[in-house]
């Protein structure tokens, strides 16, 4: 089983208020980010909140995601990824990481990203557009004990380096993968 684990936990600092409930299209950002998730080929979907979260769970509450909270969230992006792996479930084969604030990442690249992985055997898959590797990221979960030792200080980035010869990049063409929603101005540019 290939599961979503979708972050949305971050306190918006930059944005000054909860950016995963903002407008964006016909719903939400959070909303319109699981719409691309639920409509790509993952058969579960697990969102981790954090900050905001009594703001935010009620957006999911007729969607069919899982939601867990990290209470840790003030530590950074890696406590909720850790968080997420922890709580998927022991059938699950690899997690696909979605960043609860890239609304413009489309459903094709998730499928994308699953069938690199399918086909080349490795255990992280990178998307890369215009030579940058952006999100989702495909880990499988031989790494889950190893995540869950990271280091706040360095992320994520510390299992790539570990494991450079397990690394597939998968170039996309769709520049949704590096667009992040972290500012106003990038707020205001993205509708």
């Amino acid at each position: 089983m290939i599961w979503a684990v979708v972050l949305a936990a971050g306190e918006s600092k930059r944005m000054g208020r909860p950016k995963q409930v903002l407008p964006y299209g016909r719903s939400t950002i959070l909303e319109t980010v699981l719409d691309h998730v639920l409509a790509s080929p993952v058969d579960g979907t697990l969102v981790v909140l954090g900050a905001a979260a009594d703001k935010v769970a009620p957006l999911l509450a007729k969607l069919p995601v899982e939601t867990i909270v990290n209470p840790d969230f003030r530590s950074g992006m890696l406590s909720s990824v850790q968080r997420g792996i922890r709580a998927l479930p022991a059938s699950a084969r690899a997690a696909l990481i979605f960043l609860g604030d890239q609304p413009a990442v489309g459903p094709e690249t998730s499928g994308r990203v699953l069938a690199a992985y399918r086909v080349s055997g490795r255990g992280i898959v990178l998307p890369v557009h215009a030579g940058r590797s952006g999100h989702p990221l495909l880990i499988d979960l031989k790494y889950r004990a190893e995540i869950d030792g990271l280091s706040a200080g360095i992320g994520l980035r510390e299992l790539l380096v570990r494991h450079p010869d397990d690394i597939f990049r998968v170039e996309i063409d769709d520049p949704g993968v590096l667009l992040d929603i972290d500012t106003p101005e990038d707020y205001h540019s993205r509708q």
